[in-house]
């Protein structure tokens, strides 16, 4: 069969018995558990569903983290990535393992002292006042919607699309019915624990395609000449877009000419990887549902161990699908792209679901299918559970401060329906706006966004000085800088192979990377002067707030809750008033919460480990550190 002559959906086989007894076996599996998960935990109170009951176990934890970052977008898009420009986008997952430990180490015990449940909260607390945390709750519900549900949608609906020939919507739709029922009914324990099972099959499985692909091209000896022959049949004349990258194999990249250069692949990277390891929703939910301390350093350094593998088990596996079928995945005429995949940009998208389609045998094509809607649902389930925990607490429960328990709940359930519903009208722009490279669609809207954030919760932690004034103008320069980018960005898309690119110099000459550390560095000297020339913070918005304050010398009450001058609260509302003991020479602060009746305190954390733990934590950090290191240097 020619590669150039088969219309890539046609390529549908008929679906075996044993696929589909796999799938349905799945399917089954996974609501079984988190049923299963639901009855341990209770959920109606709001520390269990949206916190797990804060008594979960680092190994769940670890996994969790793990499956939500590797969502079918990151699978499409790290393949797509790596069949288009070779091995550099690896450097998005390993970056991850020195955040991850930052995660443990500095964040979590900050965010555990202050007593908080979203990361709105703790900035309402830090700088007091709401403009802060409602603006900081409403960014992450868009960024929710633009760069993570409707792209992991988008993306696993085109792997079920391709694989089954079902309709693009027939196929999201179902996925989404299966995956809100039982975040809906089970809350954050039911993610957790479907996130685990979900793990084990999604690693199971792309371990047999990476086998099955390597015997295909005679193992890792052969991929890079295969790799370099790569061309396809059809090119554009006078051009070389469709000619492999040189630096294929190689991590760090041109400073000015590389797709990926290495300045950005280093520091810009770390920047949006601050954002999304240490200050979102999503993630840091998992890591205060901990236990204790040991077991949240645990957690992460599990997931560290498990970001080393997609390089082998989805980056690897691009590259080769390219050097397999050129014609397809590697297609630069615009007419042959169109019928291949339906865009005109390029096809590499396809490049996972094209080896599972053509290399898997009968019942592990179905075990792959059920991989892949793993990864879709593991990564919303994370999404619709702290998308709607940022809604109830930070939004409606500002607005309706006597709302009970149950109502709280419900208006949780409710948020995760209307996610939903916004995400699929969301999902025929982006496919409009299909860039040929969906993770670099991800990884810059996230760039434009994202880092202003990062800027105000690390000088939040860090620096004493900083107060809601400066916090606030940050944000907001950021903001405009960063849309400017977004809107160019979209009005100058990155032109066809052969057509000359009519964007503006200052939109081609600065890579989304290097942007990200110009409007970080920009945020920062913005929060520092507007800083500086307006009071300094009170001492009740430091008291537990801060890494330098986890320990406080005057043992005093302190409320949490500050009024601030910006906006005034009413005092009469049932916001519970939360009193602080400062002790001396403890890096512990106990929070005696004094809550209205309907609301039962939740298990209050503390940050003391064990000594034993501390050390064979630290250990274990430095050896995943170290292994980190030599696989950059070998592979740079």
């Amino acid at each position: 069969m020619s590669n150039s002559t088969t219309n890539f959906y046609a390529l549908t086989q008929s679906f075996s018995s044993p696929d589909i007894i796999v799938i349905v076996t799945y399917f089954l599996l996974n609501i079984a558990v988190g049923i299963w998960s639901s009855c341990r935990v209770s959920r109606n109170t709001l520390s269990g569903y949206f916190l797990a009951g804060r008594d979960m176990a680092w190994w769940p934890i670890g996994a969790s983290l793990f499956a939500s970052s590797e969502g079918s977008g990151l699978f499409i898009g790290l393949a797509g990535t790596g069949a288009a420009g070779g091995i550099a986008v690896t450097g998005f997952e390993w970056n991850a393992t020195y955040v991850l430990l930052a995660l443990a180490w500095v964040f979590v015990p900050v965010y555990i002292s202050s007593g908080i449940v979203t990361m709105p909260e703790y900035l309402g607390r830090r700088f007091g006042g709401e403009r802060i945390r409602t603006y900081l709750a409403v960014l992450s519900l868009l960024l929710s919607i633009f760069t993570k549900i409707s792209t992991d949608l988008y993306s696993g609906a085109l792997f079920v699309q391709v694989c089954l020939g079902w309709n693009l919507y027939l196929s999201t739709v179902l996925m989404l019915v299966v995956t809100a029922l039982y975040t809906i009914a089970g809350g954050l324990a039911a993610v957790i624990y479907t996130d685990t099972l979900q793990t084990l099959i999604m690693v199971i499985g792309a371990i047999i395609l990476t086998i099955t692909a390597f015997n295909e091209i005679g193992g890792y000896s052969n991929l890079e000449r295969v790799y370099s022959m790569a061309v396809p049949s059809k090119i554009i004349p006078n051009s070389t877009c469709h000619l492999p990258r040189e630096d294929a194999m190689h991590l760090f990249r041109d400073a000015v000419t590389g797709d990926l250069p290495w300045p950005g692949m280093t520091l810009g990277l770390t920047i949006l990887a601050t954002w999304y390891w240490c200050t979102d929703q999503v993630i840091v939910q998992r890591s205060l549902s901990a236990k204790n301390m040991s077991h949240v350093k645990g957690a992460s350094i599990l997931a560290a161990y498990l970001k080393l593998l997609p390089f082998v088990f989805i980056v690897l596996p691009g590259m080769i699908s390219r050097a397999l079928y050129p014609d397809t995945v590697g297609c630069v005429d615009p007419e042959e792209c169109v019928r291949v995949c339906g865009a005109e940009v390029g096809c590499s998208n396809i490049a996972f679901p094209k080896l599972v389609i053509e290399l898997m045998p009968s019942g592990l094509r179905g075990l792959m299918i059920a991989v892949m809607m793993a990864a879709l649902m593991s990564s919303l389930t994370s999404i619709f559970n702290s998308s709607s925990t940022l809604f109830t607490m930070d939004i409606w429960k500002k607005y309706r401060q006597r709302a009970s328990e149950r109502e709280l709940l419900l208006v949780g359930r409710i948020v995760t329906v209307i996610l939903v519903v916004v995400s699929v009208v969301w999902i025929p722009i982006l496919q409009s706006a299909n860039s040929g490279q969906l993770y670099v669609y991800i990884q810059s809207v996230t760039s434009y966004l994202a880092p202003p954030v990062t800027a105000v919760f690390t000088l939040a932690i860090f620096w004493k000085r900083t107060n809601e004034q400066g916090a606030f103008w940050g944000l907001m320069v950021g903001l405009v800088v960063g849309v400017c980018r977004m809107v160019l960005e979209f009005a100058f898309p990155p032109p066809r192979c052969g057509i000359v690119d009519s964007a503006p110099e200052v939109l081609r000459s600065v890579h989304y990377l290097h942007f990200a550390i110009l409007l970080c560095g920009l945020t920062a000297i913005v929060v520092t002067v507007v800083s500086l020339l307006t009071p300094p913070p009170s001492h009740e918005q430091l008291c537990n707030l801060t890494w330098w304050t986890l320990t406080e010398e005057p043992p005093r009450e302190i409320p949490l809750q500050k009024v601030s001058s910006v906006s005034h609260r009413s005092s009469q509302g049932s916001e519970p008033t939360r009193r602080v003991t400062c002790g001396q020479g403890r890096r512990l602060c106990i929070a005696a919460a004094q809550r209205s009746e309907e609301t039962p305190a939740p298990r209050v954390q503390n940050i003391r480990e064990s000594v034993f733990w501390s050390r064979f934590c630290c250990v274990n950090a430095l050896l995943v550190v170290s292994i980190n290191i030599f696989l950059y240097a070998y592979f740079a």
